[in-house]
Formats: C-alpha cells, sequence, structure tokens
C-alpha cells in the first residue's frame, strides 16, 4: 500500500514520509498539486492521499474536486487554517477527514489507518448486501447507491457509510455521535458539525438525483434517521 503525501514544505513531507514507513507503508511524495494528480493517475497503488491545502500551483480543494471526479480514495486534508469555513468546504469538497496544522504525526497517523479501515473493510457478513430505500437501491458490497430509475449517486467513503448505517436502520435515530463512532470508527470528539457536513452534501446528491426526493430526517436535537416506506 502507497500513500501520497503532497505539500510544498518538504520537512512536512520527509517527517510524515518516515511515519508512514515505520507504520508499514510505502511512501510516495508530491510538492504541488498538479505533481500529485500526475503520481495518483499514474500509480495504482497508491491507497491513500494526505494533501495540503495551500500549495502553489493547485490548491489542495482544487486537487480534491479533480480527484473526486472518478475516484474515491481516501483523502486526509492538512491545513494551517483553523476556521470553520475553511474545515467545512473542505469536506464538502469530498475530503474525508481534516487536520490543523501544526500536528502530531502520531495523531496524523491514526487518522490514517482509520482512513484505510474504513475504506477497506467490507460490510459485515450479517447485513443485507442489497437495502431498498425509497427511491434508493444501495449495494453494500460494491458500495454504490442508485435511484430508481439506474442513475448512480456519486458518494464518497464516507457518505456511503453513514446512508447504509441508516438504511440499515430504518426509523432509528442515529445521533451525530453513534454515527461518527460507527462510520469514522473513532471515538467521538466535537463530531457533531463534521457530522452534519457530511449528511448536509450527502443530502444534497441524493436530492440532485432523484428530482428532489428527501430520504434523510432530521430529527431537532436528537440526530437523524430514514424512514420505511
Amino acid at each position: 500500500m502507497k500513500i501520497l503525501v503532497v505539500d510544498d514544505d518538504k520537512e512536512i513531507v520527509e517527517l510524515l514520509d518516515i511515519y508512514i514507513k515505520n507504520e508499514g507503508y510505502e511512501p510516495v511524495s508530491a510538492f504541488n498539486g498538479k505533481e500529485a494528480l500526475t503520481k495518483l493517475h499514474t500509480d495504482s497503488d497508491i491507497g491513500l492521499m494526505i494533501l495540503d491545502v495551500m500549495m502553489p500551483e493547485m490548491s489542495g480543494i482544487e486537487v480534491v474536486r479533480e480527484v473526486r471526479r472518478d475516484s474515491q480514495i481516501p483523502i486526509l486534508i492538512l491545513s494551517a487554517k483553523t476556521e470553520d469555513m475553511d474545515k467545512i468546504k473542505g469536506l464538502l469538497t469530498g475530503a474525508d477527514d481534516y487536520v490543523t496544522k501544526p500536528f502530531n504525526p502520531l495523531e496524523v497517523m491514526a487518522r490514517v489507518k482509520s482512513l484505510l479501515r474504513r475504506s477497506q473493510n467490507k460490510m459485515k457478513q450479517d447485513e443485507p448486501e442489497v437495502l431498498d430505500i425509497g427511491p434508493l437501491t444501495i449495494n453494500s458490497d460494491s458500495h454504490e447507491a442508485k435511484t430508481v430509475t439506474g442513475k448512480s449517486v456519486q458518494l464518497t467513503a464516507l457518505e456511503f457509510g453513514i446512508l447504509y448505517l441508516l438504511a440499515s436502520h430504518p426509523n432509528r435515530v442515529f445521533s451525530a455521535d453513534d454515527i461518527f463512532e460507527r462510520v469514522w470508527q473513532q471515538e467521538s470528539i466535537i463530531s457533531a458539525k463534521t457530522v452534519m457536513v457530511h449528511v448536509s452534501h450527502l443530502r444534497d446528491k441524493i436530492e440532485e438525483a432523484t428530482g428532489g426526493e428527501k430520504v434523510i430526517e432530521t430529527v431537532w436535537g436528537v440526530g437523524y434517521k430514514i424512514e420505511s416506506h
């Protein structure tokens, strides 16, 4: 498994490369967005990308948008920006997680391993392979969601995880903490806003694909659910 580290600060790249090697992965380095895209498109062994936001030639946000056109590779954003809107913008673009600089390399690697675990693990065998919920058919093996007319809904790994969790437990309300711990597979720490952003983006994609149908309901002050029909 290769991990692509993209940052115009060579010291950061070299530091993360050391920790990546220590975890048994092979680091691949890039120092701007365009170089990152070239390496990602030419090396099929890259399984995750650690990506800085502020870079010359092409920003990290632009890279995420480009990658998400044809790939669901896990993306961990690194940025010195700490404002909430910057974090939300990165997540809405299609990144899977976000760490602010200065960072602890051990925390970055913990996030990396969690993202890889989520992307590689298959759904539990005792859960149904295909779910039909309202206007959607959800396939756990292929991680695909389609409308009843056959239109594919392009989802990130986290968005699919949220959709499948809610759809496989119809009528049950999941709090933001529940969703975070089950889908992110991490202990919930200030998770409400992160979950809210992903649910909002997931809703937008579903409504666009289905012509405006609302699938995920908000139970104010409690959480989210999908009702069986």
